[in-house]
């Protein structure tokens, strides 16, 4: 890899544009790379988990609401909708901004951690819906979202949003900017221009995972890569963007990163990109730290007799979990039965209550509200707080992302005075978990998804095509996706771009 320094830079010092960070990623972008068969066969199983967890979205408002969105722009040879035949054809920047949002929705997809949290994998529908669009190959689509993760995960390795209260769609603009112009062969200057407008249109605050958490989570990815595929088209057409986006003195590092100097690292022009092997998988529909937490009180489930003996849960972790899913939130939301499902997913004490009362998690039944407002458990729920323990801390400031300990120790107290003590240092589904997972793990979730909403036979066909996607022509690329012949999509509520629905 090699190590690029940047830092804030007053206006007399400005740096040529080749030496700035957007220009270092468009080089990446632009680079005629060798692929790794590894890299590549992740990103087909990346394809199908993105599938499967939007299918099972395919009805929830906020999907309804993007996809009746999308409906209103209609464009012969455009891209699909994920759910729907596929003659029914989108402009790409709003079917990669619906579609981005049912994947979304659940909270059921890959993710990376470094300085900072991200879920590489919201930039596969834009790339995929563009790809169709501007009819590519699978080859091409495959190197885009090889790019567009590396790019990702560079950024949340070099530039830590989070401490200043950035939320980390900062860096998925310019990782789908990135990818769009490895897919479309762009030359390193138009690249340049659009990784600078995407990065500087992807900045928001962390209020989006903040107290009671809205659907706009759910939205935010979709929106962000159709900020990303309309600065391509804006760069395409010889518009230029505001820069220095990183180094300047009013730009990302002086004014929201503190003034602090940034390392990012690149692979070099001859090399694969590979950083999609950093990423984590999820089994439940969750955010990532809680993954393990989750495995955590499976494990523990039908071992403590009555749970209303329980006095108390404390569960020591590492600082992120406790300030972004814990206690150290200083929100009431999260210990709330009438919480929104975005906030509950968001919720460490949540989810370990539910899975410990349940003994499995499930991406509908567990937020189920007749039986988050029970009682019994509301009691159990509220007896659970997280500690921000400095030994998880040091475990999870491991330098290489897959070293890093992403769990918790439970220490369960009963009213005899006795305590029980364990603790989980991964997921079961992570690269070192009891279970690491493989393509057999991606076509289970993906059957378990998809059951009775899409048949068998479409489902066949969408799974070879995913983990043929090297091979794929234009053609191929362009019948991609999954059709809900099953289940009917419902109609979602009519808003500003239904003519019907003015008066």
């Amino acid at each position: 890899m090699i190590a690029f320094r940047f830092r804030p830079c007053a206006p007399d010092a400005r740096p040529a544009a080749s030496d700035q960070l957007a220009w270092k990623l468009a080089e990446l972008a632009a680079a005629d790379r060798p692929v790794d068969d590894a890299a590549a066969a992740l990103v087909g199983c990346r394809l199908i988990d993105n599938a499967a967890v939007a299918i099972a979205a395919l009805n929830r408002a906020p999907v309804a609401a993007a996809r009746a969105q999308a409906l209103c722009f209609p464009r012969q040879g455009g891209a699909r909708l994920i759910g729907l035949p596929e003659h029914i054809r989108i402009d790409c920047t709003w079917a990669g901004y619906a579609n981005a949002t049912a994947v979304r929705e659940l909270d059921f997809h890959d993710s990376f951690f470094a300085l900072d949290s991200s879920h590489p994998a919201d930039s596969i529908m834009p790339l995929l819906a563009v790809a169709q669009q501007a009819r590519r190959s699978g080859a091409d689509l495959l190197r885009a979202v090889l790019v567009a993760y590396e790019v990702q995960t560079a950024l949340v390795q070099g530039l830590p949003l989070q401490r200043h209260r950035i939320d980390h769609m900062a860096h998925l603009g310019p990782a789908v900017a990135a990818g769009l112009g490895a897919l479309l062969s762009l030359p390193v200057p138009v690249i340049y221009e659009a990784i600078n407008l995407a990065a500087h249109l992807s900045l928001g605050t962390r209020q989006v995972r903040k107290g009671r958490i809205s659907s706009w989570k759910a939205f935010a990815p979709g929106h962000i890569g159709k900020c990303a595929t309309e600065a391509i088209d804006r760069a395409m057409r010889g518009e230029t963007s505001p820069s220095p986006i990183y180094e300047g003195d009013y730009g990302i590092l002086a004014v929201l990163l503190g003034g602090h100097e940034a390392e990012v690292r690149l692979p070099p022009p001859d090399a694969p990109c590979r950083a999609i092997l950093q990423t984590l998988p999820k089994a439940h529909s969750a955010g990532y730290h809680g993954q393990a937490i989750i495995d955590l009180a499976l494990r523990l489930h039908g071992r403590l007799g009555d749970l209303s003996r329980v006095t108390s849960v404390t569960l020591h972790t590492k600082r992120m979990t406790h300030q972004v899913m814990g206690s150290g939130s200083g929100d009431p939301d999260k210990w709330d039965p009438a919480a929104s499902r975005e906030t509950l997913d968001h919720s460490a004490p949540f989810q370990f209550a539910r899975a410990l009362t349940d003994g499995f998690w499930h991406h509908d039944r567990s937020y189920d509200p007749s039986l988050i407002s029970q009682p019994e458990f509301v009691t159990l729920w509220r007896k659970v707080q997280t500690v921000d323990d400095a030994d998880w801390n040091h475990r999870f400031d491991a330098a290489d992302p897959l070293a890093k300990h992403h769990g918790a120790g439970a220490v369960i107290r009963f009213e005899d005075g006795s305590e029980i003590t364990e603790e989980l240092a991964v997921a079961d589904s992570h690269p070192r978990g009891r279970a690491p997972w493989g393509i057999a793990d991606y076509v289970h979730k993906f059957r378990t998804l998809t059951d009775g909403i899409v048949s068998g036979p479409e489902g066949d066909r969408f799974l070879a095509q995913a983990a043929d996607l090297m091979r794929l022509d234009r053609d191929g690329v362009a019948a991609l996706g999954l059709c809900a012949d099953l289940t009917a999509a419902v109609d979602g509520p009519r808003g500003l771009f239904d003519a019907a629905a003015l008066p």
